[in-house]
């Protein structure tokens, strides 16, 4: 879905609609999550369907990012990173068959999904303040916007406040991004330590 509403709807009314729409589903299947734990309600169903909905909505956003961002080295590397370990571990999952309940969701790889999580929302953001910034100075005076930005006029169209909305948010998201990609890593190679005595054993 997030992706479709930029192909659908004209922006920012897109960008507007991909964070209230990521963050709901991040935010539900949170909840979702815990009141399963907390009344012991999870079903073997469940348990298969989660994880492949958390990758599913973080990849798809990342495609998203990457392709909105354009070809931008801070997006794309770690994209690539956390694309490939979701891939590498579903298909280590798959392999291990039975003996893949030795590959439990460790605290470190739940942190892993909320860091990505917040990365996305955050970058998703800045679309907002970028595209909220280019809308206010369209038609005005080059000179005059960078008048503004230097400090030299008054900013009556609030540019100053979006140019740093968007430069915050650019380099919060890239960071936590990049965070991600780490823990992913990290996580990726604990799965893979764990599965290793099992890939060693005779087919």
């Amino acid at each position: 879905m997030v992706a479709l509403v930029f192909l659908v709807l004209p922006r920012p009314i897109a960008d507007w609609s991909a964070l209230f729409l990521f963050v709901a589903a991040s935010a539900t299947d949170w909840l979702d999550g815990y009141l399963a734990r907390a009344w012991r309600q999870v079903s073997r169903f469940g348990a298969m369907l989660d994880p492949i909905a958390d990758k599913a909505m973080v990849i798809v956003a990342l495609i998203t990012l990457c392709a909105l961002s354009g070809p931008r080295m801070e997006i794309i590397v770690p994209a690539v990173v956390i694309a490939f370990r979701e891939v590498f571990v579903s298909g280590l999952r798959e392999f291990l068959g039975n003996s893949a309940k030795t590959l439990k969701v460790t605290k470190l790889a739940k942190w892993k999904t909320t860091v990505q999580m917040i990365a996305i929302a955050v970058l998703l953001a800045k679309g907002i303040f970028a595209h909220e910034l280019i809308e206010r100075s369209i038609g005005m005076d080059p000179s005059l916007v960078a008048a503004i930005m230097q400090g030299q006029e008054v900013d009556h169209f609030g540019l100053i406040w979006f140019e740093r909305a968007t430069n915050i948010a650019r380099f919060a998201g890239e960071v936590l991004l990049a965070i991600a990609a780490l823990l992913t890593l990290i996580t990726g190679w604990d799965y893979f330590a764990k599965a290793a005595p099992l890939l060693k054993e005779p087919t």
